[in-house]
């Protein structure tokens, strides 16, 4: 859903253009040396450096943009006029990205396994709710989408990748408004959206958890046959209206837009929205299209095995390090195969099966195995693990 970094001046003289709402804007490129520190606390990585900037929210015609734009049209249409940010910094403070949204110390988001700190007190987004609490002082109207990248440790697969892009809307209402309202608000608005989106689908309401909103809902549609989750929402917790000065209770949601791009465009591979090949960018012009596979370049499958050696061992942390030792994305997934606890040392081995496969080329073995083989090297000199 959101979180906030404070830039008051920065919003202050942000332009924009007025369109039944406001749009305001600044620049989200950072330089390497803002990212990459040195410190300590610092694990934000080249490859990840180079995403930054990248906006692919903002590409007209790209598949990302053009799921931005139908949702901001369509929140154009309500009679509540929402501003739309779609460049603030994903660089944020901690504060604003955890202790705003009510988001504990132990929680798991917060450790550097989930998360890509710059400091002790600054990290890139892991969530548009990080702009929360600022938006909710800043904003004229107190209703307002939030769009943006958002950088995540993740596993490799075909749907997940340590950046990915999120929409975040809130609206408040009068004070004194009774939760019952907001959420018949809050669902008609939603269920409108979804039938914008994909139609006359069915729909279900599931009740969720959320630390920053209470009570939390997740949508569900009923689509080529299966249940898919659309979105998160929920009544926004009143301790975080009262920290951001005001007494007015409202509603939030939080949406994916490589999720909801995924389904409409039928896009099999998370990758390819980083595509800067003509054949996937060509095929787009505003609208939502069917996706059309341009080729289909051979997989190659390589296995991994060690012992993890610390009980401290995680998995993002090894698909970091996978991700750090490839210049392009060659490699479409990685999967634990099989894991083992020897029955005397009680030390643990996995073993991972690596699918390399590219989008846009084949393929050597030559160039599989060198990769392959510098992952095992970095495992060893940085996660400590003993190869078998």
């Amino acid at each position: 859903m959101l979180r906030v970094i404070s830039q008051r001046s920065n919003l202050q003289t942000a332009s924009y253009n007025i369109f039944r709402g406001v749009r305001l804007g600044f620049s989200s490129t950072s330089n390497r040396e803002e990212l990459i520190t040195g410190l300590d606390d610092n694990n934000v990585t080249e490859n990840i450096a180079s995403r930054v900037g990248r906006n692919l929210h903002l590409q007209p015609n790209h598949p990302l943009h053009t799921i931005k734009q139908k949702i901001e049209t369509h929140f154009l249409t309500l009679h509540t006029s929402f501003e739309t940010y779609s460049n603030l910094s994903p660089i944020v403070s901690t504060k604003n990205c955890f202790d705003d949204l009510l988001i504990p110390p132990s929680h798991v988001s917060r450790s550097p396994s989930d998360t890509y700190y710059i400091s002790s007190t600054k990290c890139l987004r892991t969530h548009t709710s990080a702009h929360q609490s600022t938006l909710l002082k800043e904003s004229k109207s107190k209703c307002f989408l939030c769009t943006g990248d958002v950088y995540r440790r993740d596993e490799i697969d075909r749907s997940h990748y340590p950046v990915f892009h999120q929409m975040e809307g809130v609206k408040l209402f009068e004070e004194g408004t009774h939760v019952s309202v907001i959420e018949d608000d809050l669902k008609k608005t939603l269920e409108g959206l979804t039938q914008e989106l994909f139609g006359d689908v069915e729909m279900r309401w599931n009740t969720d958890y959320f630390p920053f909103t209470d009570p939390s809902w997740e949508l569900e549609i009923y689509f080529n046959d299966e249940w898919l989750e659309v979105l998160g929402s929920g009544v926004i917790q009143p301790s975080i209206i009262t920290n951001a000065g005001l007494t007015q209770p409202g509603w939030a949601f939080g949406l994916g837009l490589e999720r909801l791009a995924m389904v409409l465009f039928k896009i099999p591979d998370i990758r390819l929205f980083w595509s800067k090949d003509e054949r996937f960018l060509g095929q787009f012009d505003g609208g939502i299209v069917e996706f059309k596979p341009f080729s289909k370049y051979p997989s190659s499958d390589r296995d991994m095995s060690f012992w993890t050696g610390s009980q401290n061992f995680h998995s993002n942390d090894f698909a970091e390090i996978v991700r750090n030792c490839i210049t392009e994305d060659i490699i479409e997934s990685v999967t634990l195969i099989d894991e083992f606890t020897h029955p005397k040392t009680k030390e643990v081995s996995n073993c991972f099966r690596f699918t390399y496969r590219s989008m846009e080329r084949s393929l050597t073995n030559e160039e599989i195995d060198r990769v392959h083989f510098k992952v095992r090297e970095r495992a060893v000199e940085e996660l400590g693990v003993v190869l078998r």
